[in-house]
C-alpha cells in the first residue's frame, strides 16, 4: 500500500463512517420493510457519518475546506478554511453514496472522499464497508484496491463491454434525453448495470470490473473520488464531447481506454438533439 500520510487520514476517515454506517444498517434491519423509521434511521446515519469524516479531517487539517453533501454551506466556511480568503485544499465528502440502497438493504454503497487543490484531485478514497472494500489513489501514484495496485480492463469492442450507468430521477429533466442513449446503448453493449451507487460503480471502473460507465446527471461529491482512481488506474474520464468539462455539464463517461472513445461515440449518436 502507498504510504501517504494525507491519505492514510482520509482512510481514518472513511472507516469511522463506515461504522456509524455498519451500525445503522443493523438498526434497518430489526425494523419491518419500508417502515416509517427507515428514512429517519438513514438520515440520521448520513449526517452522523459526514460528521465524523468532518471531525477526522478537520483534527488533522484544521485550515482545509471541506464541503459535505448535508452540510455543504456550513462546511466550505471553517475555521481557517474558505471563510477566511480561500483554502486551495478542499475535500469533497459523501458519507453515504448509495442512501436509497442503503434504506432498503441493498447491499451497494459506500463512502467517498477526495482532496482536491485548487482545480485538481489529489488523494482519493472510496470504501465500500459492505463487502470490506477500499479502493484508492494519489494522483501520479496509482490506483489500489486493498493495498494491491488495479488497472482498467483490456477491453476494445463495446459489444463486449459491460457497462455501469446511473438513472435521471424520475422529476429529473434530464430523463428525457437519457431514455434515447440508455435504448441505443442496450443494443449495443455487452450489459448494461444500474447499481445505484455513481463512485463504486467509478471504483469498479478502475479495477476491470466494469468497462464503462456513463452518468448525465451527478454532483461534485458523488464523482470526483472515482474520477482520480479511474485515471490512476489508467482509465479515461471526460464529458460527452470528450474533454474535461463534465462538472459544469453534470454529463460524464469513464472507460477503459479502448472502450471511451467507442461509448462516447455511441452516446453522441444517441443523444437528442438539443
Amino acid at each position: 500500500m502507498i504510504n501517504d500520510p494525507v491519505l492514510a487520514v482520509a482512510i481514518r476517515a472513511a472507516h469511522r463512517a463506515a461504522s456509524v454506517i455498519v451500525d445503522a444498517a443493523r438498526d434497518l434491519k430489526r425494523q419491518p420493510s419500508h417502515a416509517k423509521g427507515h428514512g429517519d434511521i438513514a438520515s440520521q446515519a448520513e449526517t452522523e457519518a459526514e460528521n465524523a469524516i468532518i471531525a477526522t479531517l478537520r483534527a488533522a487539517f484544521p485550515e482545509h475546506a471541506i464541503v459535505g453533501e448535508e452540510s455543504r454551506q456550513v462546511m466550505s466556511q471553517i475555521a481557517g478554511g474558505a471563510g477566511r480568503g480561500g483554502s486551495k485544499f478542499k475535500w469533497i465528502v459523501d458519507p453515504i453514496d448509495g442512501l436509497a440502497n442503503f434504506l432498503h438493504g441493498y447491499p451497494y454503497y459506500a463512502v467517498s472522499i477526495a482532496l482536491t487543490q485548487g482545480n485538481e484531485v489529489t488523494h482519493a478514497v472510496v470504501f465500500d464497508p459492505i463487502h470490506d472494500e477500499l479502493f484508492t489513489a494519489i494522483k501520479g501514484k496509482g490506483a489500489e484496491q486493498n493495498g494491491t495496485p488495479i488497472r482498467t480492463s483490456t477491453c476494445v469492442r463495446l459489444h463486449d463491454a459491460l457497462v455501469g450507468t446511473v438513472f435521471p430521477s424520475r422529476s429529473s429533466p434530464k430523463l428525457p434525453a437519457y431514455l434515447p442513449v440508455f435504448s441505443a446503448l442496450v443494443a449495443q453493449c455487452g450489459g448494461i448495470r444500474r447499481a445505484g451507487a455513481c463512485a463504486l460503480d467509478l471504483a469498479y471502473v478502475a479495477g476491470g470490473r466494469l468497462d464503462g460507465f456513463w452518468v448525465t446527471s451527478l454532483n461534485s461529491w458523488d464523482v470526483l473520488a472515482g474520477m482520480l482512481i479511474v485515471n490512476e488506474a489508467g482509465g479515461r474520464v471526460g464529458d460527452f464531447a470528450g474533454g474535461k468539462d463534465f462538472l459544469r455539464t453534470n454529463e460524464v463517461i469513464a472507460a477503459a481506454p479502448g472502450v471511451f472513445n467507442l461509448l462516447r461515440e455511441a452516446i453522441a449518436a444517441a443523444v437528442p438533439s438539443r
